[in-house]
């Protein structure tokens, strides 16, 4: 597989996580081996009923989500371009008898290796930063959508991007809202176990919410909506509360943290 050499950082980087991320007591791997589903309320309520229906599901991770679809119904593809994440997802698949298809591709070379169109394309909290070229991201996720069915995303809110994640107090402004330019991070704590360090850095780009927006409508989708939540999945600034829905908030909800999106294809 021939990936876009921006981001061959980014690969090494996700490969190591991978065992990371199945230790990690929030990704919940013990409890989805129980029977658990790994989906959040939004994207379970805003997607509704997905039984019967074909689902891609763009940047997959290790699979937990995807074939968490899968018990509700679906018929799961999932799509990342970690070979280290793929042969762990399918691992889980075949141990725990959910039926589904994994296949590792960088996602702009998706449609060179999986020729098929979807009832649903769904993606979720934290894909777009890894998107060197928003517009074709979109243009491929859309061409993956059968006519008269749904793209969804759920996503960490493009704004939560320009602001300093490791101020102990309160929201400080890191970079403007507005950058375009490539990103370089060096290795650090990983945001799943904060007492793990990773030994790869990452390259990472930033998006305004209007350019997500455009890019889908551009790509020949129609949008059903667009909704801002003040709530996040995970502790994403250290001064942040968990409250009794799980859900993690700022105090008085002073900015959107998460964003979903769903749009269909006419």
């Amino acid at each position: 597989m021939t990936i876009d050499e921006r981001v061959l950082p980014n690969l090494a980087h996700w490969n190591e996580r991978v065992a990371i991320h199945m230790a990690a007591r929030s990704y919940r791997v013990a409890e989805f081996r129980a029977g658990a589903n790994t989906l959040f309320p939004i994207e379970r309520e805003e997607l509704g009923d997905v039984s019967g229906k074909s689902l891609l599901h763009l940047q997959c991770h290790f699979g937990l989500d995807t074939m968490s679809w899968a018990r509700l119904g679906a018929s799961v593809t999932g799509l990342d371009f970690s070979d280290t994440a793929i042969a762990a997802a399918r691992k889980l698949s075949t141990e725990l008898k959910i039926p589904a298809a994994f296949v590792c591709s960088d996602i702009y070379r998706a449609p060179e290796v999986l020729k098929r169109q979807f009832d649903i394309v769904f993606t979720s909290y934290g894909v777009l930063c890894w998107l060197p070229d928003l517009k074709r991201w979109a243009q491929i996720a859309a061409d993956f959508v059968e006519r008269g069915g749904v793209f969804y995303i759920a996503e960490f809110h493009p704004l939560t991007q320009s602001y300093d994640n490791d101020n102990p107090r309160e929201l400080k402004s890191r970079i403007s809202y507005f950058e375009t330019a490539m990103q370089e991070f060096g290795p650090g704590p990983d945001y799943a176990d904060h007492s793990v360090t990773s030994s790869h850095g990452s390259r990472e780009w930033m998006y305004t919410t209007g350019g997500v927006i455009t890019a889908l409508i551009d790509a020949g989708l129609r949008l059903d909506f667009v909704h801002e939540h003040p709530v996040c999945c995970f502790q994403m600034f250290p001064f942040m509360e968990q409250y009794a829905d799980g859900w993690w908030r700022i105090k008085g909800d002073p900015i959107p943290l998460t964003l979903s999106i769903r749009a269909r294809k006419p």
